[in-house]
């Protein structure tokens, strides 16, 4: 019902625009890059979907800096590893909605979807009685993911 209520999420604005002081967990903010940060959806399409956006406020793709472009690709890649690794998921849905017209829920602010995809993932639910089957709380997730990240971290400090 917390889910659903969505009583615990960062209030504000725009929900990529982050305030000072947030808190990571409360926000299931997963990493913090210099110009870009990994953010778990409140309203995922499957579990482990995140979103990466920057910290600039901006619709522009193509306005983004190099450093901008540069970190937010760097970042895909190291999280498609994760999750595939965390959630032994077969493959992903990668991409942005540029553009309210385009399926964009936030527009005004870009963002890129990482969506783990399981042979088999889809079912009647989303079809017949339009809701969505998570096996699994966002807590959890986030809990399960950040532990991960740790993990590689660590493993790459050694190499």
């Amino acid at each position: 019902m917390k889910y659903v209520q969505n009583t615990d999420s960062c209030e504000g604005g725009c929900v990529f625009c982050l305030e000072e002081g947030c808190d990571d967990i409360k926000c299931r903010i997963l990493q913090r890059g210099k110009h870009a940060f990994v953010i778990m959806n409140i309203y995922p399409y499957n579990n482990g979907h995140l979103l990466i956006a920057p910290y600039r406020h901006t619709a522009d793709l193509a306005g983004l800096t190099p450093e901008e472009k540069l970190e937010i690709m760097e970042l895909l890649g190291l999280w498609t590893k994760i999750l595939k690794k965390a959630m032994s998921c077969h493959g992903f849905n990668v991409g942005a909605n540029l553009g309210r017209i385009a399926g964009a829920g936030i527009a005004d602010h870009l963002h890129f979807h990482i969506v783990p995809r399981w042979n088999g993932d889809t079912n009647f639910m989303p079809v017949i009685g339009n809701t969505k089957v998570l096996p699994e709380s966002l807590e959890d997730c986030y809990c399960q993911l950040r532990e991960k990240l740790l993990e590689f971290a660590d493993g790459q400090s050694g190499q």
